[in-house]
């Protein structure tokens, strides 16, 4: 997982910006993405994510192409990297215990409400021969509990009445103007969908994007900004 640190990027996507499509300078986020693959010493593969839920499989022959929009990735291949760009929205990194095979996905309340953590399990399982309790998870830093503000329309995404919401989830907040808004879970939200697929070995580090400045790029802190990545390969 990158940190904001240790690139050229200048402004707001100071420094190590590795989005593309941020309004940062062309040269400089190739620089950084340059520094980013010597770092993990593998090939990461960057998607054209739009909060959805498709999963590829990752091959020498298709990341030599121009691939289709996708959310998430898995892979076979040793030193072809699953990479995710966040900047609130949170990265989830699976490998099988074996080894043989990992996958990287982008979940934000979207993706999640989807089923993107469900369909990139099924699709490693199905590719991969393997069982969901084969796999370990990891839950990268995103917006945290304390900063997650939503409207009725993501508690309803889930499947939550706002009259009567599921706290574990969703938290009422109080405003000013008294318009009903909530505090959304995410890597709570994260952590169900993977244990409804099967996948019962979760971890994370629990750190706020929003809450960490020094370290993280946050688009609900400050609208402007970079993108954080995090990659999973086979050795």
């Amino acid at each position: 997982m990158s940190t904001r640190a240790g690139g050229v990027s200048a402004g707001p996507w100071a420094s190590l910006n590795l989005g593309a499509h941020c309004g940062d300078d062309a040269a400089a986020v190739a620089e950084n993405r340059a520094r980013f693959a010597a770092a993990i010493a593998a090939r990461p593969v960057w998607l054209q994510q739009v909060h959805g839920c498709r999963v590829l499989e990752l091959t020498p022959a298709s990341a030599a192409q121009d691939l289709p929009p996708a959310d998430a990735a898995w892979t076979t291949t040793p030193g072809l990297a699953c990479t995710v760009q966040v900047a609130d929205c949170l990265p989830v990194l699976l490998a099988a215990r074996d080894g043989r095979a990992v996958a990287a996905a982008h979940a934000g309340w979207r993706g999640l409400a989807g089923g993107v953590l469900e369909a990139t399990v099924a699709a490693l399982c199905r590719g991969a021969g393997l069982q969901p309790g084969d796999l370990l998870a990891w839950l990268g830093p995103c917006i945290g509990p304390r900063q997650f503000e939503v409207g009725a329309e993501v508690l309803q995404a889930f499947g939550d009445d706002p009259a009567a919401p599921d706290r574990r989830r969703f938290m009422p907040r109080s405003r000013p103007d008294d318009s009903p808004r909530w505090l959304a879970d995410l890597p709570g939200l994260a952590r169900e969908s993977l244990q409804a697929a099967g996948v019962e070995a979760v971890s994370g580090e629990g750190r706020c994007t929003v809450e960490e400045a020094s370290a993280f790029f946050s688009f609900r802190r400050d609208g402007a900004t970079g993108r954080l990545a995090a990659a999973i390969w086979r050795g």
